[in-house]
């Protein structure tokens, strides 16, 4: 498939820009708030990855995190995340990924999530499966919370957000779960699931290209993407549950207790 070659040549590509940047050092700035941050690597990355998805498609759109601000109902768009898990990158953790997801009327078609430092990728395409370094994975077979480890984001918005998400975590923990973990990027997390390591990750809200890649890879993995209502996931703002697919109901009961006040993404 054309576009999942290009998707590939594309990570790549703003992999080597991150990566650079993660052994030189980077000064960071602020969105909106002091702990919401963004670098000339995170600016420089999604420029190298829409110039490498353009030369090879140029009628196509790119949504992307940062300059890059596509209509979401393009025919043809690409979701770009050039650098999802900033505040890792920021502190030295080797943990983050470049997130780069194509769309076709509104449906996923192929999806690549790339480590640069570590050197995992995360790849699949619709009806083929989803790989692991190349390996085809599945998701985890469990059915009991007490049998579960899962994982949890934390929204850049603060107070009733965060606030739920911690009442959440605490009614998980109280049910037995080994354990809830907190890696700070939501593209790695959620093809954590896909690949078996965990059973499901939640994030009461988050924008379309931190999931639009996992998504697909945890689908063709064999589990389940919704918003934490249980509804269709929407190509914008929401919030996300990702699991095999087998828990989702036992899982989706705890998170609606938790929910933010209405008002928020669904």
């Amino acid at each position: 498939m054309r576009e999942l070659e290009i998707a590939q040549k594309a990570a790549r590509a703003g992999g080597d820009v991150v990566a650079r940047y993660f052994r030189q050092g980077v000064t960071f700035r602020t969105h909106d708030q002091p702990y919401n941050l963004v670098s000339d690597a995170d600016i420089e990355a999604e420029a190298v990855i829409a110039r490498t998805i353009l030369e090879a498609f140029p009628d196509h759109v790119i949504l992307g995190e940062e300059t890059h601000r596509g209509d979401p109902q393009a025919t043809n768009l690409w979701v770009v995340d050039p650098l999802d898990g900033t505040s890792n990158f920021a502190h030295r953790l080797p943990q983050f990924a470049v997130s780069i997801a194509y769309y076709h009327r509104g449906q996923a078609v192929c999806g690549v999530v790339f480590n640069p430092i570590l050197g995992d990728w995360f790849v699949a395409s619709r009806g083929q499966g989803a790989y692991f370094n190349g390996q085809s994975v599945r998701v985890a077979a469990h059915r009991d919370l007490p049998d579960t480890l899962m994982s949890a984001g934390f929204s850049y918005r603060r107070g009733a957000v965060a606030d739920a998400t911690v009442s959440a975590i605490g009614d998980l923990l109280a049910r037995q779960i080994h354990g809830i973990r907190r890696f700070g990027s939501a593209a790695l997390e959620m093809c954590y699931v896909g690949a078996g390591m965990l059973t499901a990750y939640f994030e009461y809200e988050l924008s379309p290209w931190d999931f639009a890649a996992g998504r697909l890879f945890v689908e063709e993995a064999g589990g389940k993407v919704t918003t934490c209502t249980g509804s269709a996931l929407p190509l914008a703002k929401t919030s996300v549950l990702a699991s095999n697919g087998i828990m989702h109901g036992q899982i989706l009961d705890v998170l609606l207790k938790h929910a933010p006040p209405k008002g928020g993404p669904s």
